[in-house]
C-alpha cells in the first residue's frame, strides 16, 4: 500500500532569514514526513537603519489562500501563528472550523519583547481562535500579557494553564517558566493533567524561530495520529536532536546531553515524589554512577546536589508566593518531616526556611 503523506497548512508570516515563519514550518514539516501548505500572512524585513519591520497581507488575500487550499488539499492539520489583523483573525475561525487539528502560537511578542499585534488582534485571537484551538503554544511573556499577570513560578504556571484553557483551548504548552539560571522550563496542561518539561539548554530553546518549529513540529505529528502527549513529547524530541544539539560541533557531548535533560524533565515530574538519586537512574534505565558521570560533565554537580537544588528552589516559590506554613510546604515537597525540610534547606541556602522568608 502506497504511504500517505499528511497536508499540514500552516498560516503565518514570512522571514526572509529563514530561520522562522513559514519557511521553517516547511522545512519542519518536510522533515516530519508531512506535505506542507502555506498561507502568508506578513512579510518581514530587517535592515541595519530601518530596524524590523512588518507588512501585512490584506485579510481578503490571506482568507482566499486558506480557502483554497482547505478546498483542494483538504489538510489535517493547521497550525496559525501571527496574524495581525483582527479581521482576518474572525475570518480565519469560521474557515478552520472543519479542520480536525488546530494548533495556534501567536506570536503576540517577538523574541526580545516587542509587540507584534495590537490590542484589537489580541482581543481577536482570544475570542476567534482559542476557542477551536486543540493546542495553544505560548510563552510565558506572552501569557503575562494576555492574562494581566505575573508568571515567576511552577504554581502560577499552573494558574495561568488553568485561566488560558478555560478560555477555549484543550491543551496548553507554556513555554519559557522561571529558571535558576541553568534551567527553562514548560509546562502541558490538558485533559485534567500536566506535565513539566525542564532543559539546562537555555541559549538553545530561546533561539530565533524554536517556538514557531516546535508549533508546527507538534501539528504534524498530531496529523499523523500522535494524541496530545505524544505529539507534544514527539515535536520536542525533534527540536532536541534537529535544533538545539546542531548548535553544537561536539557530537559525543550529545548523548550526555539528551540524558542529562531527561533527568531534569523527570526531576520537574516527580520531585515532590522522590528525592534520591537510584530512583532517578532507574527511570533513566542506567546506573547510579553513570549518571552522576554525566551530570559532572554537564554541570559540575552530582546527581543528588541537583535533585535538592531544584527542592530548595520550588521551596522558596513556595516560601516568597504561598502563605503555607513552613511544615505544610514540607509535606507538600515531599518530606518525611519538617525537620529533615529545614535541614536540606539551610544545608544548601544558607540560612533556615523562618528566616528566608521574613
Amino acid at each position: 500500500m502506497e504511504k500517505v503523506f499528511p497536508h499540514i497548512l500552516s498560516i503565518t508570516g514570512s522571514d526572509g532569514t529563514g530561520g522562522a515563519g513559514i519557511q521553517a514550518d516547511v522545512q519542519t514539516i518536510s522533515a516530519l514526513g508531512g506535505k506542507a501548505l502555506t498561507a502568508l500572512t506578513c512579510l518581514s524585513m530587517q535592515s541595519a537603519t530601518d530596524g524590523f519591520t512588518l507588512y501585512d497581507v490584506p485579510t481578503d488575500l490571506i482568507v482566499a489562500q486558506v480557502q483554497s487550499l482547505l478546498a483542494t488539499f483538504h489538510p489535517s492539520a493547521a497550525k496559525i501563528g501571527l496574524v495581525r489583523d483582527a479581521d482576518a483573525i474572525r475570518a480565519l475561525r469560521y474557515e478552520l472550523a472543519g479542520v480536525r487539528q488546530v494548533v495556534c502560537d501567536p506570536g503576540l511578542l517577538s523574541a526580545r519583547g516587542a509587540r507584534l499585534m495590537d490590542d484589537a488582534a489580541a482581543l481577536a485571537f482570544k475570542t476567534y481562535l482559542l476557542p477551536i484551538a486543540n493546542v495553544l503554544v505560548m510563552r510565558c511573556d506572552e501569557a503575562e500579557l494576555l492574562l494581566g499577570c505575573r508568571i515567576g513560578s511552577d504554581d502560577e504556571m499552573l494558574d495561568a494553564a488553568r485561566r488560558l484553557c478555560a478560555m477555549g483551548p484543550q491543551w496548553l504548552l507554556l513555554r519559557g517558566g522561571r529558571y535558576d539560571g541553568s534551567r527553562l522550563t514548560a509546562l502541558l496542561y490538558g485533559d485534567g493533567s500536566h506535565r513539566f518539561f525542564s532543559s539546562h539548554n537555555i541559549e538553545g530553546w530561546q533561539q530565533h524561530g524554536v517556538g514557531g518549529a516546535m508549533s508546527s513540529a507538534i501539528a504534524t505529528r498530531l496529523a499523523m495520529g500522535d494524541d496530545v502527549p505524544s505529539a507534544v513529547e514527539n515535536a520536542h524530541r525533534y527540536m532536541h536532536n534537529q535544533v538545539i544539539f546542531s548548535q553544537s560541533a561536539d557530537a559525543e557531548r550529545t548523548r550526555p546531553a539528551d540524558l542529562y535533560d531527561r533527568f531534569l524533565d523527570i526531576i520537574a515530574q516527580n520531585y515532590t515524589l522522590a528525592h534520591d538519586v537510584h530512583y532517578y537512574a532507574d527511570r533513566l534505565n542506567i546506573s547510579s554512577r553513570y549518571l552522576s558521570q554525566i551530570t559532572a560533565r554537564m554541570s559540575a554537580q552530582s546527581p543528588k546536589q541537583i535533585i535538592d537544588d531544584y527542592l530548595i528552589i520550588k521551596a522558596k516559590e513556595l516560601l516568597d508566593s504561598s502563605s503555607l506554613s513552613v511544615q505544610e510546604i514540607s509535606y507538600r515537597l515531599g518530606f518525611a518531616s519538617q525537620a529533615q525540610f529545614c535541614r536540606l534547606f539551610t544545608h544548601v541556602a544558607g540560612i533556615p526556611p523562618t528566616k528566608y522568608r521574613k
